[in-house]
């Protein structure tokens, strides 16, 4: 499923119907490639394979982002940006593999922020597909693991709810 999704997003960017946020693209690109190296040296079977897709998946769609995209230099976007950069420097700094994969998550979420603030603002510029697959892909790979532990559960149950969030806000309906 996940590698199903990606490619809906890039025919939709491709076609005009969802614009990326830039500064949302650069930190997930970079927070997925961390995250993929922290999960692969706490010796991860299963989270690591829904992380790969994501670092692949990302790759793409910031490219794409740069073109077809949206924002980049909101006084939001850039301190998002800046608060993302940090928890990257933590993950560096702690050389744990642990407290890294959770720093990614932090990052990964300060990432998120103005995609979340565009899709309320302009629900129209994301699809549902995308994030809806992601979700369910998320739940599967919870479903899967073998030890349900924090740090084998926080992945996969982050982006469950991030992309979750998103698919809630293309639909929720506006009364300004």
């Amino acid at each position: 499923m996940p590698i199903y999704s990606p490619f809906l997003y890039v025919k939709s960017i491709l076609k005009g119907e969802a614009k990326p946020h830039r500064t949302t693209r650069f930190v997930i690109l970079t927070t997925t490639i961390l995250t993929t190296l922290a999960l692969f040296a706490a010796h991860d079977r299963v989270a690591i394979w829904l992380s790969v897709i994501s670092t692949l998946q990302a790759i793409v769609i910031f490219i794409l982002s740069l073109k077809h995209g949206m924002g980049g230099w909101a006084k939001t976007d850039i301190l998002c940006l800046v608060m993302a950069l940090i928890g990257i420097v933590a993950w560096k700094i702690t050389t744990n593999p642990v407290y890294g994969l959770y720093f990614g998550i932090l990052a990964d979420l300060m990432g998120e922020i103005p995609t979340l603030i565009k899709t309320y603002r302009f629900p129209k510029t994301e699809i549902w597909s995308f994030y809806a697959i992601d979700t369910i892909a998320a739940g599967f790979n919870m479903l899967a693991l073998s030890q349900v532990t924090l740090q084998h559960i926080a992945y996969p149950m982050y982006l469950f709810c991030i992309n979750g969030l998103i698919f809630m806000l293309i639909f929720k309906k506006r009364t300004i």
